[in-house]
């Protein structure tokens, strides 16, 4: 590996293999307490009674301790109340919190990352009264709490539906709307629960949870927020596809007009699709929407100007904060501009060893095929490669990581180690060395490959908007 204070990523690739101390301990307590959840809160068995109590004991030096304690024996007992349900919850969160930050600090410490300030939080008045569409959505996460995810059905299910047609007008409320529409659809394909042959107990407890701590008026409502005018030097594209939805999110590093550190930062965009629109085609989705995609398709830098950025680093695209910029190689950036780049802190909610992406740059490595694909680094320590979320929409794939010399890609924490998706590689074609990226075809490609699936993408969208038109016209 090249060491960072040369341009390199991982400086001390030992560190991403060795165990967290801790770490296991808080993810059992979790795991004890999601199993709760299976056969529900409305008459505990004594098993869950203890998982419960364990829960509680994990976060007893912390102020937390005398609502949990409570909650937990009230949950115990089959009495437990919204307000109990929601401090479990928040244990649950603060537990999977603490894991998130000591994963940070171990990848900090081996890429020798820089972390920004923490976020101010954006208070809320005191005694801000929750509107009643809130109260409602928590009330029915209590009854899927009691129920279980064995006790659900159809009718349960589709008591949030009222709640999340009600909520998705309002701005404000939208998020929680599309997480609670979402969170429903999935446990609707599942019912009845009491047929279940297999839960994913993990997922299932991370959206109830979230979603009903979301349900509170909570000190930290939304992020600051702010502008940034400068460069923006993109690194790659994360694609992210799913049955009803796609989400592009680019990770760039940001260079301050008035001389300050580079900043990591990420620029994203999420459209519902049909099912019938996959791989290549969705850049015809997502690519009206942010003008970054077609930049960095490209390879070009873009000239911010007040553009809103959260204090997590985000930045609230508009198309009329940016213009396209001068020509900037992926592969230049990640070697000269991010090991010096600060990292944006996370926001309260948002940590959770899932939400860990962190941008990398790798060379000097060698890829190993032994059961699972994975980069061999200095010291001979294999950090596995998690080729699955590279996505069809663009020219990379497995087998040129395979063969590749250098890789962006991200860092990232999933099944008990941290794995590297890569965003792009440089590899050898023809005894020459090219670049290739995920997305590459994201403002459009001359590649023959790119361009049939383009054109088989267009057919598709435009026989569907002619649908739609159709039935409006109706």
């Amino acid at each position: 590996m090249v060491p960072a204070d040369e341009g390199g990523g991982l400086m001390r690739a030992d560190l991403l293999v060795e165990p967290v101390a801790g770490l296991d301990e808080v993810l059992a307590v979790v795991d004890a307490f999601d199993r709760t959840l299976v056969g529900g809160l409305l008459r505990p068995h004594p098993t869950q009674a203890g998982a419960l109590s364990e829960l509680a004991a994990a976060v007893a030096g912390t102020p937390l301790a005398g609502r949990v304690a409570e909650a937990a024996e009230k949950a115990a007992a089959g009495t437990a109340s919204e307000d109990h349900l929601v401090a479990l919850a928040a244990a649950r969160t603060a537990l999977l919190g603490a894991a998130h930050d000591a994963l940070v600090a171990r990848a900090d410490e081996a890429t020798g990352r820089v972390l920004g300030e923490e976020a101010q939080a954006v208070p809320v008045g005191e005694g801000e009264p929750v509107p009643n569409l809130l109260i409602a959505a928590r009330t029915w996460l209590a009854d899927l709490a009691r129920a279980g995810w064995q006790g659900i059905d159809h009718d349960l299910i589709a008591d949030s539906a009222p709640v999340v047609f009600a909520m998705l007008p309002d701005p404000t409320l939208r998020r929680l709307a599309t997480l609670l529409d979402g969170f429903s659809a999935e446990l609707a394909a599942s019912c009845p629960g009491a047929t279940l042959e297999r839960i994913p107990l993990r997922r299932w407890a991370d959206l109830w949870s979230r979603a009903l701590l979301s349900t509170q008026a909570r000190v930290d409502a939304g992020p600051a927020i702010g502008t940034a005018t400068g460069r923006l030097l993109p690194l790659g594209v994360d694609v992210q596809e799913h049955t009803t939805a796609a989400q592009a999110q680019v990770h760039a590093v940001f260079e301050p007009a008035d001389g300050g550190p580079p900043r990591l930062v990420r620029a994203s965009v999420s459209v519902p699709k049909p099912d019938t629109i996959v791989g290549v085609g969705v850049w015809q989705l997502l690519r009206p929407h942010l003008s970054l995609l077609t930049a960095t398709g490209e390879g070009r830098a873009m000239d911010l100007t007040d553009m809103p950025i959260t204090t997590e680093g985000d930045l609230i695209w508009d198309d009329a904060h940016a213009r396209s910029g001068e020509p900037a190689d992926a592969f230049v950036t990640a070697r000269v501009a991010l090991p010096t780049a600060v990292a944006a802190p996370t926001a309260p909610l948002d940590r959770h060893p899932t939400r860990i992406s962190i941008p990398v740059f790798l060379e000097g490595y060698a890829v190993t095929e032994d059961g699972a694909p994975a980069l061999a680094l200095a010291g001979g320590h294999h950090v596995p490669l998690d080729v699955d979320r590279i996505p069809a929409a663009g020219p990379l794939t497995p087998e040129a990581v395979a063969t590749s010399t250098a890789c962006i890609g991200l860092l990232r924490w999933d099944a008990g180690a941290f794995r590297i998706q890569p965003l792009a590689v440089e590899t050898t074609v023809k005894k020459k060395t090219v670049a290739l990226h995920a997305g590459a075809w994201a403002g459009g490609t001359t590649d023959k490959l790119g361009v049939k699936a383009e054109k088989a993408g267009t057919e598709a969208v435009a026989a569907l908007r002619e649908r739609a038109g159709k039935l409006l016209r109706k």
